[in-house]
């Protein structure tokens, strides 16, 4: 009931996932990643251990492959899962569970993986898979959004629409960007106007914020404030 994209950007090494479906707050449990650690989205009728469980043993250093099997094997609903990650090395994995519902199905491809289920068809993920790969060009936050709405022009999930979500990390615990919408008509439109927003001042306020390696960050107000407006002042990427 969902497709999803989870990419590692290869300009800045961030961890990304966007995802899409008819189902009230997607974002609250399938997208997950964590700076320097890997990316995963779990999806079909939803296993949310797969979340926290799968970054957990990411940290730990194994392969995304020995996670996806380490996770799917442990679960007796696994013909009804999907997941899909990515680990910090570039290692890429995917399951879809012989009985999800059709169409479902996954793509890999080099620094990301595409999958869903009850999607109105295969060209679904070929869209979405084509245009993340000739965004180069552009931010990855919207890259990942224009590739899900590709996706959506070819059918998207076959039942409607109803929420989205958007996470990133770049290097540490907690996100640099989580967007969510999680009831709404047109759900990507939506994401898309967040993440517009979101780079009026937020973004770059963020790059003040506390990190592994500079623990207080900046909180010098005036010196924030500065870099903002000389920030916003210069033309939109």
């Amino acid at each position: 009931m969902t497709w999803s994209l989870v990419a590692r950007d290869p300009a800045t090494g961030a961890f990304g996932g966007a995802v899409a479906t008819r189902f009230f707050a997607v974002g609250a449990l399938c997208p997950h990643a964590d700076g320097g650690v890997g990316a995963l989205a779990t999806q079909a009728l939803i296993n949310p251990t797969f979340g926290p469980r799968g970054l957990r043993l990411l940290r730990e250093g194994l392969p995304a492959q020995q996670v996806l099997e380490a996770l799917v094997s442990s679960d007796p609903g696994r013909a009804v899962r999907q997941l899909h990650l990515q680990d910090s090395r570039g290692g890429v994995a995917v399951h879809t569970g012989d009985e999800c519902v059709p169409w479902c199905g996954h793509l890999l491809r080099d620094g990301f993986s595409v999958a869903g289920n009850m999607l109105a068809g295969p060209q679904v993920l070929e869209e979405t898979a084509r245009i993340y790969e000739s965004g180069h060009d552009l931010p990855f936050a919207k890259r990942l959004i224009r590739a899900l709405q590709a996706g959506e022009a070819v059918g998207g999930d076959k039942r409607g629409k109803q929420s989205a979500a958007l996470r990133i990390h770049t290097t540490e615990e907690y996100p640099a960007l989580d967007l969510r919408v999680d009831d709404h008509a047109d759900p990507l439109a939506e994401l898309a106007r967040l993440e517009a927003v979101s780079r009026e001042r937020f973004v770059h306020f963020a790059g003040f914020f506390a990190t592994r390696d500079k623990p207080g960050g900046t909180w010098d107000r005036a010196v924030i404030e500065a870099a903002i407006q000389r920030a916003t002042a210069a033309p939109a990427a």
